[in-house]
């Protein structure tokens, strides 16, 4: 979430009236900030990871796990006790790690200190680096309270107690919403503007329903009696029985069901910008596949749901679009935008050959007044559409101190708006007065319950990275197939029974095998037998392949064939080596010892076993956890007691306590503590 800025946020009719005045001035931001970085080149590979907590209280005698609102007061220790550490009191090759806010007053981020490089050393500390987050924080917690990497908390929203302390959301005035409280949402002003104006634009309340799950006792048709039909406090409060709420489904109103869960999300530093394109177009594709590989969230408020992931639960939460927007009213100008600003990309931007006009196939509106300006300037149509694209948005937060800014040193109306467009990926300008470069950022994976899964799926997308800029790999379809993939990754059991649409040759024209072309050698290496010596690092600055002289194009819907997940990572046939078979190539280009290789192969298996089903999601463990629950009733509904047995046992897993050879590798262990640095007392 990175620093809060402290200030008055104007509400929503205030907000509106400054929203042209943040986009131009937005754009003058990148601009300068393009005009200082477009030529900058060479930049090292550094990346980092994200990784977010829930703190869960247990209440032994009433057998409640509940989640603990002391958001606050857990940071302002962390922030104490990470100040006063030193670099001899931290674990060897890390720095003191940093903790953050999230919109949960339960939440928590960690990243590490500083971030990784492209050392082997440093790729093979991310397990351990996350194990000390995670110790460091339950250290300063209550004797009963515990940090889970879990994505969605099973019961938030229901009508028991969930939250200590209690609270009714009867006084909910940001959300308006009958099941959570004003509480639950981080204190600092940012969070409850942006939900209460969310709420203002859209002209309602947020409207989430996911599916039910239907077990052999669950009512048909299911209407939920736990939601307070009857309730008068807010004039949106009728909203739920005049249509909002869906038959059969599980009904929520209010952002906190979103941006109250956690995930895991990658950062990588590219050698220029056009590297950066490349890469964030590499890994379009590859969201919702990794989206149905960590599916982690099968429970919301209290209901089993038929679904197995966050995301459309997250886009619900935050759709502050009009209903002309959403095209339920007829507007003047026939103006739609078809999705929720979180949602999965809509634009390829890679100004590449590779890049063919027919992969962006979907409708994608756009700020013409923007991109004209863009194109002006000397940006290239790609990146000017997708930059004017994601300010067709309203800034929804703005603080009156910050109207006016310093356009040449602050980049805080651009990333107003470039911020609050939540996207699976996010490509990330440099910062003003910052050594920081062009980054990608990979948003789409739910958070694991263990640090050796975290680490596990962290250590393989960087690979994979690396992979793709190594082999020069092509992964392009068209947007509207992983649109589609998207809605199937979220469907129960999708990593086994679902099929993906994914592209069948993802080999350079004319290349049989994956070989690195000698242009992209380091200059470090010297021939052996007329091949490059292996590298120590994981690097930055692959040169990409030119276009051939004679390129058959095709149709492009014979470049793409629905697959399994299994052979998405596995592959299928000769063109396509499968995701873990350009990972493992790309690992035989390196200098690596075999005891470091062994802990890599260790974390691959497991994204392996996932792929080919002998290890389960953490959400089809979860639903099975619940369904064979000796309380369980058949009926959907995850009650208190099934959620108190529930967390205990995530707790123990994560402990190494409890064996759970269906989730996880016969022979895991959590990591055995952390060495300290040398000579350190």
């Amino acid at each position: 979430m990175g620093l809060l800025y402290l200030g008055t946020p104007l509400t929503w009719d205030e907000a509106k009236q400054y929203a042209d005045h943040v986009r131009e001035h937005g754009i003058t931001q990148f601009l300068y900030t393009w005009d200082r970085v477009k030529d900058r080149w060479g930049d090292e590979l550094l990346w980092g990871d994200e990784v977010e907590y829930m703190v869960v209280t247990f209440d032994d005698k009433e057998k409640n796990a509940k989640l603990s609102l002391r958001q606050t007061e857990i940071l302002a220790k962390l922030s104490q006790v990470v100040g006063d550490l030193t670099d001899d009191d931290t674990p060897a090759l890390m720095t003191v790690p940093t903790f953050h806010p999230e919109y949960g007053r339960y939440m928590l981020e960690s990243t590490p200190g500083s971030p990784y490089t492209g050392s082997i050393p440093d790729l093979l500390s991310v397990e351990t680096n996350m194990h000390y987050r995670r110790t460091l924080a339950k250290r300063h917690l209550k004797e009963n309270e515990i940090p889970f990497t879990f994505t969605s908390f099973p019961r938030l929203g229901t009508n028991g107690i969930f939250t200590e302390p209690h609270f009714s959301s009867d006084d909910a005035k940001s959300s308006h919403s009958l099941f959570l409280p004003e509480e639950i949402t981080n204190p600092h002003a940012r969070f409850p503007t942006l939900t209460a104006n969310i709420r203002s634009r859209r002209g309602s309340k947020v409207a989430i329903n996911l599916p039910i799950f239907i077990d052999e006792k669950t009512p048909r048709p299911f209407v939920d009696p736990t939601i307070p039909w009857q309730r008068s406090i807010y004039q949106e409060d009728p909203e739920a029985k005049n249509g909002a709420a869906l038959i059969d489904h599980i009904y929520m109103d209010a952002m906190g069901f979103g941006m109250g869960c956690c995930c895991l999300q990658l950062t990588f530093q590219s050698c220029n910008v056009d590297e950066a394109r490349r890469m964030y177009d590499a890994l379009i594709p590859v969201g919702p596949i990794m989206l149905a590989l960590t599916a982690a969230s099968p429970a919301w408020r209290g209901y089993l749901a038929d679904v197995d992931s966050r995301w459309n639960v997250i886009a619900g939460s935050v759709d502050d679009r009009t209903p002309e927007e959403r095209g339920l009213r007829p507007s003047k100008d026939n103006y739609t935008i078809p999705k929720s600003r979180y949602d999965s990309v809509d634009l390829y931007i890679a100004n590449n050959w590779t890049n063919k006009p027919e992969y962006n196939d979907a409708h994608v509106p756009y700020n013409k007044g923007i991109f004209q300006r863009l194109r002006n300037h000397g940006i290239d149509e790609m990146l000017a559409k997708h930059v004017a694209h994601l300010f067709i948005r309203d800034p929804l937060v703005i603080f009156s101190e910050t109207i006016n800014q310093d356009d040449t040193t602050s980049n805080d109306h651009f990333e107003n708006i470039q911020s609050t467009n939540w996207q699976t990926l996010r490509f990330k300008p440099p910062p003003p007065n910052s050594p920081i470069g062009w980054r990608v950022e990979f948003r789409s994976m739910e958070v694991q319950m263990t640090d050796f899964e975290n680490a596990a799926f962290a250590v393989f997308i960087v690979l994979l990275s690396r992979a793709i800029l190594a082999f020069n790999l092509n992964f392009y379809i068209p947007i509207s197939k992983v649109d589609q993939n998207m809605a199937r990754a979220q469907k129960r059991d999708a990593a086994r029974s679902g099929k993906f649409y994914f592209r069948k040759d993802v080999l350079p024209p004319g290349h049989d095998t994956l070989t690195i072309s000698p242009l992209s050698c380091s200059g470090s290496s010297s021939p052996v037998e007329g091949a490059p010596a292996k590298e120590k690092l994981l690097r930055n600055c692959f040169p990409s392949v030119p276009r051939p002289s004679f390129v058959e194009d095709g149709p492009i819907e014979d470049e793409y064939e629905e697959m399994t997940v299994e052979e998405i990572f596995v592959g299928k046939g000769s063109k396509f080596p499968g995701l873990l078979g350009v990972v493992e190539a790309y690992i035989d280009t390196l200098d690596v010892d075999e005891g470091d290789r062994s802990q890599i192969n260790k974390y691959l298996d497991l994204v392996r076993r996932r792929a080919i089903g002998s290890l389960q999601t953490p959400a089809t463990w979860i639903r099975n956890f619940v369904r064979s629950h000796p309380s369980y009733n058949r009926d959907s509904v995850v009650s208190q007691e099934i959620n108190y047995d529930l967390m205990v046992a995530v707790d123990e897993i994560e402990r190494g306590v409890r064996r759970v050879p269906e989730l996880l590798p016969e022979d895991y262990a959590p990591t055995n503590g952390y060495h300290s640095k040398p000579n350190s007392p």
